[in-house]
Order: structure tokens, then sequence, then C-alpha cells
């Protein structure tokens, strides 16, 4: 390992030490410090940030992920803000008991420790990431893309800057080097980080899992369903369809494969209609191909093959699969999905609750757009990423999922026969 890597990683390490002593006011204080900085600073993060897009085609679709905004930092230093009015999850009685054998014993919530996460093309995770493990008592160790590596290496300054003036350890936080080689240190620092997570393409998630050396949370792709049932609303559909492809199009939860029941392969023309307008690319099988050619643009619209399912878009692109039965439906999800988010549109309650029951997902969604899954939007102030693993975590990670527990035994003078 590089000397400057285990500089860095030792930093960090001893930093972390003292974090449990600092009170949650002071913590409070200063991520609302934070937030007020990010708002005056705005204008030298779109400079470090268009530093970063110049380096990238517009048509790449990692762009929109990239792309920061006077609104979106607005956004940003809001979620800040929510966090801090979020309680603290650190110090939690989870369970207490006294037993016979004369022990009183409590499960306590803790930090996880040293968080590292391995991330590509978002500079809003460098600000997310920080703000949720500081106020949940974990220090945190980045390794960002060379892609976005302007932008976060101001934001991790005006975070440490933030922390100097809160008399705060500025080296609970740390930015390792964009190059891969840090990333290979990261995956193999034991004895400095306690737990990993990857947030990007399948091929990054794959690359963490298949070569850390340390314990490493899964934030997934996502592989997202629609499934337009027989008994669906057309007005519901249509809105839900459309919000779900067309929102943000670079973000894990958006739309990639919409499933319609043959019986209502009629309204597929109308339920597509106004895609056009973004100029979404189809891929259709052949039913649905059939029912809207000549009504949707022909230069946008194509034949599906078998790569068209199963692929997170992540740009104006949508699969369409015909399902002939609602139990199609479910097995075509079933082959497919990454487990992220999955929804369907119907007004059968039977059917709706028959694909809550049956369809592994982190979220499942009845008549309603798959763009909400996403911390914020459950009420959690902020993410660290969409888990879609099932051991420890699962969904939108924030606060709670970055802590782990320890029992804390007391007695008068026990001892063990």
């Amino acid at each position: 390992m590089k000397k400057q890597y285990k500089d860095q990683l030792n930093k960090v390490k001893e930093a972390a030490r003292n974090l449990s002593s600092i009170h949650q006011d002071t913590i409070n204080n200063t991520l609302m410090a934070l937030a007020g900085v990010v708002r005056s600073s705005s204008r030298e993060i779109l400079t470090a940030n268009k530093k970063d897009l110049d380096k990238m085609s517009i048509y790449d679709p990692k762009y929109d992920r990239l792309l920061l905004s006077e609104e979106r930092i607005e956004g940003i230093a809001s979620d800040i803000e929510n966090v801090v009015q979020l309680p603290s999850p650190l110090g939690k009685i989870l369970s207490e008991k006294s037993l016979d054998n004369g022990l009183g014993i409590k499960k306590l919530s803790v930090p996880l420790g040293t968080i590292g996460i391995i991330y590509e093309a978002r500079p809003n995770v460098t600000l997310d990431v920080f703000a949720l493990c500081f106020k949940s008592g974990n220090a945190c160790v980045l390794k960002g893309g060379s892609d976005a590596d302007n932008s976060n290496r101001f934001l991790v300054s005006i975070i440490q800057e933030t922390l100097k003036q809160n008399a705060i350890n500025p080296d609970i936080i740390q930015l390792l080097p964009a190059e891969r080689e840090a990333a290979t240190a990261l995956m193999n620092a034991q004895g400095f980080v306690d737990v990993l997570i990857p947030r990007g393409s399948q091929n990054l998630i794959k690359t963490v899992r298949e070569n850390s050396s340390i314990p490493v949370i899964e934030t997934g792709a996502g592989i997202v369903h629609t499934y337009f049932d027989k008994y669906a609303d057309l007005e519901k559909g249509k809105r839900i369809v459309y919000n779900a492809k067309t929102r943000r199009v670079s973000v894990c939860n958006a739309l990639d494969c919409l499933i319609i029941h043959q019986d209502r392969i009629n309204d597929l023309a109308e339920i597509v209609r106004r895609l056009q307008d973004k100029k979404v690319e189809i891929y259709a099988d052949q039913p649905a191909f059939d029912a809207i050619q000549g009504k949707y643009p022909q230069p946008l619209l194509h034949r599906a093959t078998e790569e068209s399912y199963g692929t997170e878009f992540l740009s104006h692109k949508l699969a369409i699969k015909t399902a002939d039965h609602f139990q199609d439906a479910l097995n075509h999800i079933y082959q497919y999905s990454s487990k992220h988010s999955e929804a369907i549109i119907s007004e059968n309650k039977n059917r709706v609750n028959r694909f809550c029951t049956q369809v592994d997902a982190a979220a499942v969604y009845a008549n309603t757009s798959t763009a909400f899954t996403d911390g914020a939007q459950f009420g959690l102030g902020a993410e660290i990423g969409i888990s879609t693993q099932k051991l420890h975590a699962r969904g939108p990670m924030a606060l709670e999922a970055l802590t782990s527990y320890k029992w804390v035994i007391r007695s008068e003078g026990k001892i063990r026969d």
C-alpha cells in the first residue's frame, strides 16, 4: 500500500476514536453550518463541477449524475438540514432485561465505525455520505471517480474547513486520490475500515464484491419494471410511466422495462405517447411493436432483443414486454429483476396484494412511480445508497442502517459457576 494511502487511513483511524465524545448538539450545529457554507459556496462548487463536466461528453449517461446546478446544490443543503432534524440513532436501548442469574443486559445501538465509499460521477454523494456518517458517529473514507475529482475535492475541502471552525478534527473524512490503485487499497484496508459501500455501475459493484477483503454492503444496480395490469387505470398509468421513465433517466430508480397485459395492448400507444416529447427510444417485443408502429416516431421505435431485458439503461431508453397473463409478468420480473424497485398499476386489489407479496425487491410499489425510491422521499433525510441485499440493510440506507449494536452487562459482582 502506498505511503500516501496509509497516512490518510491512519489519520481517519485516529480521528474516529474521538467521535463518540462529540455531543449531538455540536454535531447538529456543525451540520447546519455546513449547509450554510454549501449555499454560500455555490458559485465555487459550480466552477469546480464545470471542470469535470468539460471532460465528459454530454451524451454520456453519467453526465446527468455528475451535473450540479443551483437547484441541486440547494437540494443537497436542504438534505443536510433534514438530517439534522432526525433523532440520533446512537445509544438507543434496543432491548433490556434482567435475568435470574443476576445479570442486567442492555442491547445498545452504536456506530459501524469507519465507512469506506467507492463511487462514480456523483458529487452529491460526498456531502450526503458525510452528513449521514457524522450524524451517526461514523468516520468516512471516500474514493470518488476521476470524472468527478474536481467537484469532490472542493466539497471535501469545505467540509474539512467547517469541521475545523467547529473545533472538530477534520480527519474524520478523507478523500483518497481518484486513481484506481486507491480503490484497491481501500478494498484491502483491514484494520482501518469496518465496512465498504460501493455506489455506481454493475461493474463497479461486482468488482468491489469480488475483490474486497472488508465486509461489503451492496447498493445494487436498478433494473426497474412497471407492470400495467389488465385492470389498470389508464390515466394513472400514463402519469406513472412518464414520471418513472423521464423524471431523471440517470438514477437507479428510473423505469427500464414496461410490462403490459395483452388485453390492454391497444392502450399502449396512449400510455407511451408523451415519452416521444423526451425522445425516449423504445425497444418493444412483437405485440407491443405492432401496437404502436405508426403511432410512435419511427426513428425512436426498435424491435426488442434478448439484451433489451435485464438492462439498466440510465438513459432515454425503455424496453416493453407483453405479458399473456398476470403470472407471466411475475415470471419476467423474477428472471430479470435486480431486486431494487418494482411496480404494479392495477385496480384489482387481489392482484395488487399478490404482486406486493410475491415480488422480491427492496421497494415494491402499487399505483405509484418508482421514482420515490430515495432516502429523502422515504423520510430518512438523505441516503448513503439503495441496498439490494438482505443482510443488515435493505432499500434506502440512512442513519439507522449505519449503526450496529453492542451488549452492555452489569451485575453486583456476579461470577459464573
